[in-house]
Order: structure tokens, then C-alpha cells, then sequence
């Protein structure tokens, strides 16, 4: 062979490859190479920065007057579009480098007797650098400043849109009908979300609560939440106006229900700030006249219903009735939005008023009027956990005698797994205490 430095072969007898000198064209394959790579790069980055610019970010595009933020704001209104765009150019720029780098390799190495070794320098070596230089680098720099690369962008991608528009328009026709005849509808339970929940992180634990409110909200009953009679303050009707003054200073509300002899003969609410006007009258002054219509509804009802009709209707109080008509407590708004947002307290709310209070870990005393929805969440179980034992029962001592079948004797011990009931106090024919274990 002739020694011509211009096309000698230089043969590495180790590896089994031939190199070629450069050429003027291997070189501006190079070149060529490295443009596109670049290409890559500011396409890739363009992606990253158009979707995730922030709130504050987006405001400041809508509202600026410079060309750079209308070119933003011009692409983002179409945000299908501009992904399409970005996903078409990409694609087009990676197979050209891929085209370019094999023919600027094959220019200059020879790789006939070494295959592997070919395929290993061809495929996987310029995927990585691609990756690298085209995906990953770009990327992770216009995370950190998206705005500045949109604005660097928006131009180049105004252009690329329009030049790749009959394509653009293809794909995202295609994808449609894809779509349509592949559609599902997701059927998320409330099972589902509540277990969701429970991987969210622990400092999350506020609002968490307030999102299990809300996925409960539907499923609770008025029965639920109510405050039973035995713990109503309550007026009758034909009670002194003195007396009338007296009551309500010293029970701090702002609505009271009135009845006539029992409490199962509701006749109306009466409304604290309408006596205002009235204060320095004597017993003569005919009180009654103030009450307003009371609002009566079932036990059963659900609580999102009934928070709709006092929000319709501008009520805050209604009175709950039994299926025979007798009355079994009050509910207020302020009870409905608590099972959503937690406990509200106000000025009039005493702190001793706690209807537990914890003794260690697995080990609660609580009062026996605590209603049963209230001691699922504190003991932090399933709200459905007596549904086979409890009955019509609503508080816990309700669920003692649904459990136990009689009244219990002081300090009875009832076991429901994984809890163990302890009768602490009695008055009469109540149960007022009860310490609580829990085995986890």
C-alpha cells in the first residue's frame, strides 16, 4: 500500500479497528453535530421552563407589557400545542444528531472487525451524551430559572410551531381519538382517598385532618353530631322574663330553644340579640313574642344536606327529631363545620368542658355522653367499627348498653376488641365515666 499520509490506515492490531485521518467534511459533520447537541440542549430546557413556571411567575407574564412576556404568554394559552412543539423539534433535532455523529464516526473509525465495540461507541455512548448534554444538564438549569429561559425561548418556539404546524395539528388529532376510545373513568372511593391520605407526610397532620373532614362529610348523619336533650339548656315557655335574663347570662349562648311543659314540644328558638332591646324591661314584658319558627329534621339525615338547607334558608340551630316526633337534641352550623375544620372554640367555651382526657398511649377516660363520631376520630379508628353491635346508639355509653345488653354495675369491665370499657362512674340510671383501653 502506498504511504500517503492522506490515506494511510493506521491499524490497531489490540482493538481491530481502523482510524482515518480527518477530513474536511468529517470535521463539519463535527461541527454540525455539536449545533444540533446545542439545539437539543435549549429545547429540552425550553420544556422544563415553559411548565413550570410558578404562580407569582405567571401573574408577572400576564401582566407584563414587554414583547419577551406576550411571546410567553402567546405560547402558554396553548399549552398542548407548545408541548406537541417541543416534543415534535426534539425528536427531529436527537435523530439528526444521532444521523450526523454515525456518519462522522464511520468517517473516521472503522469498526467492521470490531462489532461490539462499534455498536458500544455508536449507540450507547452518544445516547449518554445526548442524554447528558441534551436532557439532563439543560434541564436541571432551567429549573432553577425558568422564566429567564422562556423568555430566551419564546421566539425560536413561536417559529418552530408554525414551521412544524401541519404535524403539530396531526399528532394532537391523533391523540384525541386515541384517547376518546380509550377513556376511562376512574371510579375513586372514599376507602380510597382515606388511604391516600394516610401516606401523605406527618407534618401534613392539619391538613390532613381537614381533608378526612371533607371525605366523611357525606357519610355523616345529624344523629352523629348532635347535642342530645339531656344536654340542652332549654327554656319554658311560660317562664318569668327575669328568669329568661337570668338563664342566659349564665349560659353564655346566642340561640336558645323554647318548649311548652317538655322538651318534646319545641315551639321555637329564641334569639339572644333580639332581647338586647329589651333588657331593662320588667316580667311583664311579653317575651314570647321574639321567638322565631324552629327547624325541625330527622335524625337520619345526612349533614351535608342539612348544612346546604340552614346555609339556603339562613338558620343556625335546628331541632332533631326522633321517627315518633319526639325531640333528641339540637344541631348548630358551627357542629357541622367542626367535622370538617376541627373544634371552634369561642369566648363562652370552657376548657374543663373536655369529654376525655388521655392517660397514657392506650389509655383514655372518657365521658359517657361523648358522642361515638367524636370518639372515632380521637381513639383514631374507622367509623364503622360497631356498626354490627351499636344499634341506634350514639354515644359511647349508648354503645355500652348496646354491647352489654343491661346496665352496667360500677367498674364492669366490657370487652369489645381491641378495646376493653371500664365503668368508672355512674349517677342513677347514667353512665358518666368510662376509662378506655385500647390494644394496638
Amino acid at each position: 500500500m502506498e504511504n500517503d499520509p492522506y490515506s494511510q490506515w493506521v491499524i490497531l492490531s489490540n482493538l481491530n479497528i481502523t482510524f482515518f485521518p480527518f477530513s474536511l467534511n468529517a470535521i463539519g459533520g463535527l461541527i454540525l453535530t455539536l449545533i444540533l447537541l446545542l439545539f437539543s440542549a435549549l429545547i429540552s430546557a425550553s420544556e422544563i421552563a415553559f411548565f413550570s413556571l410558578d404562580p407569582s411567575e405567571l401573574t408577572q407574564v400576564r401582566e407584563g407589557k414587554s414583547s419577551g412576556f406576550k411571546n410567553i404568554n402567546h405560547l402558554i394559552e396553548k399549552p398542548q400545542e407548545l408541548l406537541a412543539t417541543i416534543l415534535v423539534s426534539n425528536n427531529f433535532v436527537n435523530i439528526a444528531i444521532v444521523l450526523t455523529s454515525t456518519w462522522v464516526m464511520n468517517s473516521l473509525i472503522d469498526f467492521s472487525q470490531a462489532p461490539i465495540l462499534g455498536f458500544i461507541i455508536q449507540v450507547i455512548l452518544i445516547t449518554f451524551v445526548i442524554l447528558l448534554c441534551g436532557e439532563i444538564i439543560p434541564k436541571i438549569y432551567a429549573n432553577q430559572t425558568p422564566l429567564k429561559v422562556a423568555k430566551f425561548m419564546a421566539i425560536p418556539l413561536i417559529f418552530l410551531r408554525k414551521l412544524f404546524k401541519p404535524l403539530i395539528l396531526f399528532l394532537m388529532a391523533s391523540t384525541k381519538v386515541i384517547d376518546k376510545k380509550h377513556h376511562r373513568k376512574y371510579n375513586i372511593s372514599r376507602d380510597d382517598l382515606s388511604n391516600a391520605l394516610e401516606l401523605t407526610s406527618e407534618s401534613l397532620a392539619e391538613e390532613k385532618g381537614i381533608l378526612k373532614g371533607i371525605i366523611e362529610f357525606g357519610n355523616i348523619e345529624v344523629s352523629d353530631i348532635m347535642c342530645p336533650r339531656v344536654d340542652v339548656l332549654a327554656l319554658d315557655i311560660n317562664t318569668p322574663f327575669s328568669k329568661v335574663l337570668q338563664e342566659i347570662v349564665g349560659a353564655g349562648y346566642s340561640r336558645i330553644p323554647v318548649y311548652l311543659k317538655t322538651f318534646d314540644d319545641v315551639k321555637g328558638i329564641l334569639y339572644i340579640k333580639d332581647l338586647l332591646p329589651h333588657i331593662h324591661k320588667t316580667d311583664t314584658f311579653h317575651w314570647q313574642s321574639l321567638i322565631r319558627p324552629p327547624y325541625f329534621v330527622p335524625e337520619r339525615k345526612k349533614i351535608n344536606e342539612l348544612l346546604e338547607e340552614l346555609q339556603t334558608d339562613k338558620i343556625h340551630m335546628a331541632i332533631v327529631v326522633d321517627e315518633y316526633g319526639g325531640t333528641s337534641g339540637i344541631i348548630t352550623m358551627e357542629d357541622i363545620i367542626e367535622e370538617i375544620v376541627g373544634d371552634i372554640a369561642d369566648e363562652f367555651d370552657e376548657e374543663d368542658e373536655v369529654p376525655f382526657s388521655k392517660i397514657n398511649e392506650n389509655n383514655y377516660l372518657f365521658d359517657g355522653k361523648i358522642l361515638l363520631n367524636d370518639f372515632y376520630k380521637i381513639m383514631d379508628v374507622e367509623n364503622d367499627i360497631f356498626d354490627d353491635i351499636k344499634g341506634d346508639a350514639d354515644t359511647l355509653a349508648g354503645l355500652i348498653l348496646e354491647i352489654k345488653g343491661d346496665f352496667p354495675e360500677l367498674y364492669d369491665k366490657i370487652t369489645f376488641e381491641p378495646f376493653t370499657f371500664i365503668i368508672e362512674a355512674v349517677d342513677k340510671r347514667r353512665i358518666v365515666k368510662i376509662k378506655t383501653s385500647v390494644r394496638r
